[in-house]
């Protein structure tokens, strides 16, 4: 059974991404080491055509990962250009260059309109207003499959919000980012129950899953 779920990389004071993220800093300030967990699993590089990496525990925890996904959510600051209107000189395509890692449908939601953006290996962008629409479209566009909220934070916390996450999985990285944008800002507490599924040791980074209880 399909079902949505998310996946957040997280530093042990909450924040998903440092302050003033920036073209420069997409990440945001202090994050230069954030996702090094990531960036050289075998996995990853083998989505932008590179060899070698490492193997084990949070190799097959990202493997798993981007299984059996039908569509993808981001919200515009994920999707990057900056905020306004759409630029076109030049046009801003994404962080990912000409073949995105996603190699299916990826809903961008921003109130600002575009046409979709189709890329080499099956990647389409498209530029859709309100998350209930964006998730409608995704859903149809999956059938069967996943739809992962890709994020960012604020993105994920809209989801949370109205009840449609079933699965989050939080990647905890052992570093304090002291700012910037926390994963849980704006979830009413009582609003939010969790079930942990699994913990997962790996290097540089702990994974942790949990279901949505509703």
């Amino acid at each position: 059974m399909s079902i949505v779920r998310s996946h957040m990389s997280t530093a042990l004071d909450g924040y998903t991404s440092g302050p003033n993220q920036s073209l420069d800093a997409p990440f945001g300030e202090g994050t230069e080491h954030f996702n090094d967990w990531l960036f050289r699993l075998a996995t990853t590089r083998a989505l932008f055509g590179e060899t070698g990496g490492e193997t084990g525990a949070s190799n097959d925890v990202f493997a798993e990962r981007m299984a059996n996904v039908g569509a993808y959510i981001m919200g515009r600051n994920m999707f990057g250009g900056g905020p306004g209107p759409w630029k076109t000189e030049p046009a801003w395509n994404g962080w990912w260059g000409d073949d995105p890692p996603y190699h299916v449908p990826v809903y961008v939601v921003t109130s600002h309109p575009r046409v979709p953006l189709e890329m080499q290996g099956g990647t389409t962008f498209h530029f859709t207003s309100g998350i209930e629409s964006a998730l409608a479209q995704a859903r149809a566009a999956a059938g069967k499959k996943d739809v992962v909220i890709a994020g960012g934070a604020r993105t994920v916390q809209q989801y949370l919000r109205i009840g449609a996450i079933d699965e989050l999985e939080l990647h905890l990285v052992p570093m304090l980012l002291g700012g910037g944008e926390r994963l849980f800002d704006n979830v009413p507490a009582s609003s939010l129950r969790l079930e942990q599924m699994r913990s997962v040791p790996g290097n540089g980074v702990t994974h942790v899953r949990y279901r949505v209880i509703r």
